[in-house]
């Protein structure tokens, strides 16, 4: 069986372009040679279909189509100009989408684009939201995926509550630079009662779920088996995040500044907000 995320990274991902605005495109000449439509011709009428898609999703068609002249070599050594077309993500997703889904490759770059569009909307998105809602967001992720690592610690061999608290230290150890949950909770002036992650902003919040999902992943992915190898797995996994922290010259997460509310507060005044705004309307 072909493994998708490979073959889409090989064929989708290599021949993505980047100008000079850091923005993302594809030459249309080189994704339908990718897409296996041997005459342009054939193909141009792929990218009519696909630009009427787009206009009638009341999008602007030069937004995502830009026609452009590329000059390539001939057998001779001379040159000559050729009409290509420069297509952004979402034109892409629009072609795959009126492609021939006989071809395999088609089915590929449908599923390749559709998943990279919609990362692409939900990345824009959450650029969009408040600090209080990335932090109420990134909150909600981890709780889910800390169910996700409790059962993958549990396969393990971790099962007593005791032990999965030390589980989970550990890994607080690797990305905190050996400060465990009670060495933060002082640091960051919390109570004993305090939930630690109910008092991270974003940041810290983000560097604690790649955390989670990471050490989850490894866990089923080796199947780690015995509570000491699951408890160095976790401390492993969090120093390699603090060193790719400190790599990319960021703060250390036990340095990032402790919001002076709890996700619980934030979430409990929108309810409130929220509660108020229904009544008004009554």
């Amino acid at each position: 069986m072909v493994d998708i995320e490979k073959y889409n990274e090989k064929i989708f991902e290599n021949i993505k372009h980047i100008n000079e605005f850091n923005h993302e495109f594809w030459y249309g000449r080189e994704l339908a040679e990718v897409l296996e439509y041997m005459k342009w011709g054939n193909f141009r009428k792929v990218i009519e279909k696909a630009k009427i898609a787009c206009e009638n999703s009341n999008l602007n068609v030069l937004d995502h189509f830009a026609d452009v002249g590329k000059m390539v070599q001939l057998g001779s050594g001379s040159e000559r100009e050729i009409d290509d077309i420069m297509l952004s993500r979402y034109a892409c997703y629009l072609i795959v989408q009126n492609a021939d889904s006989r071809k395999k490759v088609v089915a590929l770059g449908q599923t390749y684009f559709a998943v990279q569009t919609r990362k692409q909307e939900l990345e824009e998105e959450f650029e969009q939201l408040t600090e209080d809602r990335k932090r109420i967001s990134i909150r909600n992720e981890l709780i889910n995926h800390n169910k996700s690592l409790a059962e993958a610690a549990q396969m393990a061999g971790i099962d007593d509550p005791r032990d999965y608290a030390l589980f989970q230290n550990r890994g607080y150890q690797g990305l905190y630079g050996g400060l465990g949950a009670k060495e933060i909770k002082e640091k960051k002036g919390l109570k004993k009662s305090h939930k630690i992650l109910d008092y991270m902003g974003s940041t810290e919040l983000a560097a604690n779920l790649f955390r989670a999902t990471q050490t989850d992943e490894k866990l089923r992915r080796e199947n780690i088996k015995g509570k000491h190898k699951a408890n160095e797995v976790h401390y492993e996994v969090g120093a390699k995040v603090r060193k790719t922290i400190k790599e990319l010259g960021g703060t250390m997460p036990e340095d990032l500044p402790t919001p002076e509310k709890s996700v619980k507060q934030i979430e409990k005044e929108e309810r409130k907000k929220l509660k108020s705004g229904e009544n008004e309307d009554e």
